[in-house]
């Protein structure tokens, strides 16, 4: 599968093509996984944000989100 052809050509700086690249991968795992995205990173971003232990980081992984919300 490719993902970054010439999607992050334009970052400005190398650095934001590699953010770029994370996002990018991030996504195509969620839709591999058959979850939205959009679901995804909001939940996930919610839960960090609300205090989630680094500890339990496993349990925001696009695979384990797919069974919980199944």
């Amino acid at each position: 599968m490719t993902l970054n052809r010439k999607n992050a050509l334009f970052a400005g700086h190398d650095e934001g093509g590699h953010t770029w690249a994370r996002i990018a991968s991030v996504i195509e795992t969620c839709k591999l996984n058959g979850i939205d995205p959009y679901a995804y990173l909001r939940a996930t971003l919610t839960a960090i944000a609300e205090g989630h232990p680094a500890a339990r980081i496993d349990e925001l992984m696009p695979w384990r989100f797919a069974k919980a919300s199944s």
